[in-house]
């Protein structure tokens, strides 16, 4: 790499499409240094280093001496016209930072160009905070390493709206960052550019609405950034310490989150509602594209939890729960999943995912396409799957599973739907102690359950129905598993090895099963349905 590069990764550049375009060098001594923008009373004739002589754009910063601790500040109510490109670095103690001061509404910055609003090259320790992003032809913030890596990026209380959303006929670009992927934040990208990460990224407290996709994180994949290749030539260059947290994603066109070739990440209390509106066909029914709310791909040892996710029409995806192209050791835990095409739907590829876990969810009518543990004959493997509360799913097949753990679920068809699975004895897989009802337990699970659940309510809409009576046959009917977990889906202390995703000692509301006759008559039913079901297969 050349010394010039080597330098250049230290310097500030400030690249304005609209206004000015420049590279300012990066001062390592000195106290902070404050940069004040007021669209509506300032004036790019003054300085614009105090709050009472802001300057009206961006154009407008001249001769600046930027340092760790420099922040960059819009004055609240404004607009700002911007496509600017930053290449710094700040300290843990002292980020450089891009934010907002005064009283009203958040700073809006924009674009109309298709480009993006705020690109962080070669960055570390760069905090942006409380702004208002938009960009009808563009995109967000564009996060990429080129001669360096990347460490302790904040982005939190950001609003991103408005930004390509409109009906695709393919999957997105995601190579050449936000404004091409219709991304609010694009991280890096498929293929990346360097082998370089982005490390210890934090993304808290925002909410991306009215946009294409919202946050696209990709690390490496190989030496030759070839995403589609042989198993041996795999050899992932991971963004570590990725934390989103406590986001609100509503009302898009394709994917929320997208966790690609990442370690120890955590997705954690966010919600993804009516994500996946492009249903992903053409007008003859044919799937076009396929899009999920959010996902692994590539990722090792990582977790998606308390997230909610809801609403998604993608007829091709439109899954909560996705393990993607060679995903191993990753977690989908207390995700409350309703109203989407479908649960689950897993694409190993190369010799599989291993060591993946699906654990105390919950499913509420996630019935318009088929669940699946695994698509294609790779397969996941040492997978576990336990105390999960499925309740009026499509059809869920457990197929292509090795060596794999089913254990202390619920799981509800809607009437009609049929419960598949492998019944191969040679794959290893576990099955014990779930609890089936409206469709035929399976032979390979010689301990289950088929019973009336006993749950707490009847308001499918509201989460506590989902709660289990005292008097509940599910109540302690579980099999304990030793994985370090305390807690339930309901963020209570787990005190009963029960099937499903309560773990406490029952509700009060009473417990209604069935008489013998109606156990019969369903019994019967489910019967007819599964050789219905089987014969339809045969001959399809």
């Amino acid at each position: 790499m050349k010394k010039t590069n080597r330098i250049l990764s230290f310097l500030l550049a400030i690249s304005i499409l609209c206004g000015c375009a420049g590279l300012f060098s990066y001062a390592a001594d000195g106290g902070k240094n404050y940069y004040y923008l007021d669209s509506v009373n300032g004036d790019d004739a003054n300085s614009g280093t105090e709050i009472d002589s802001p300057v009206k754009t961006l154009g407008g910063l001249k001769n600046l001496d930027v340092k760790p601790g420099t922040h960059f500040l819009f004055k609240n109510g404004g607009e700002y016209e911007c496509a600017a490109t930053l290449t710094c670095n700040g300290t843990k103690d002292n980020p450089v930072v891009v934010s907002s001061y005064g009283e009203g509404e958040k700073a809006i910055l924009y674009t109309k160009e298709n480009t993006d609003i705020l690109r962080l090259f070669d960055c570390s320790h760069v905090t942006v905070s409380d702004l208002h992003f938009k960009a009808p032809n563009g995109g967000g913030i564009w996060i990429d390493t080129y001669n360096q890596t990347s460490e302790g990026i904040i982005i939190e209380n950001v609003y991103f709206e408005d930004m390509q959303n409109y009906k695709v006929h393919s999957r997105d670009n995601f190579s050449n960052g936000a404004a091409a992927a219709r991304a609010a934040v694009m991280v890096k990208g498929l293929p990346a550019k360097s082998r370089y990460p982005v490390n210890d990224l934090t993304i808290r407290n925002c909410e991306v609405y009215n946009c294409g996709n919202g946050f696209m994180i990709w690390g490496s994949w190989n030496d030759a950034q070839a995403p589609w290749c042989e198993e041996e030539d795999i050899d992932p260059v991971y963004n570590e310490g990725l934390l989103i947290e406590k986001c609100y994603f509503h009302d898009m066109d394709a994917e929320a989150v997208i966790v690609g070739i990442c370690k120890n990440a955590l997705v954690t209390h966010c919600r993804a509602i009516n994500c996946c509106q492009g249903e992903g066909v053409d007008e003859n029914g044919d799937i076009e594209y396929f899009t999920a709310a959010m996902w692994f791909w590539g990722s090792e040892s990582s977790t998606i939890q308390y997230c909610e996710i809801a609403g998604q029409k993608n007829v091709g995806d439109g899954m909560a729960v996705d393990f993607d192209s060679y995903t191993h050791n990753c977690t989908y835990q207390y995700i409350y999943s309703h109203d989407n095409v479908r649960f689950m739907c897993n694409c190993p590829n190369h010799s599989g995912h291993h060591g993946n876990t699906v654990r105390y969810c919950l499913s509420v009518n996630d019935n318009k396409g088929r669940s699946t543990t695994a698509v294609g004959a790779q397969g996941e493997h040492n997978f576990s799957f336990y105390n999960n509360t499925i309740v009026n799913c499509g059809e869920f097949q457990f197929k292509n599973l090795f060596d794999s753990y089913i254990a202390n679920n619920i799981i509800i068809p809607v009437d009609g739907a049929t419960f598949a699975y492998d019944v191969d004895p040679s794959r290893g897989n576990v099955f014990e102690n779930n609890c089936y009802y409206n469709v035929m337990s399976p032979l390979v699970d010689p301990l289950a359950m088929n019973t009336v659940p006993g749950f707490s309510g009847t308001d499918y809409s509201d989460v506590n129905s989902f709660k289990l009576s005292k008097d509940s046959p599910l109540i302690g009917a579980g099999v304990k598993i030793e994985d370090g977990v305390s807690l339930d889906f309901f963020e209570n202390e787990i005190t009963n090895a029960n099937i499903g995703c309560y773990g406490g000692d029952g509700t009060d509301a009473e417990y209604k099963g069935e008489n013998i006759i109606e156990k019969i008559i369903r019994m019967i039913r489910n019967i007819f349905e599964t050789v219905k079901h089987e014969i339809e297969v045969i001959f399809d």
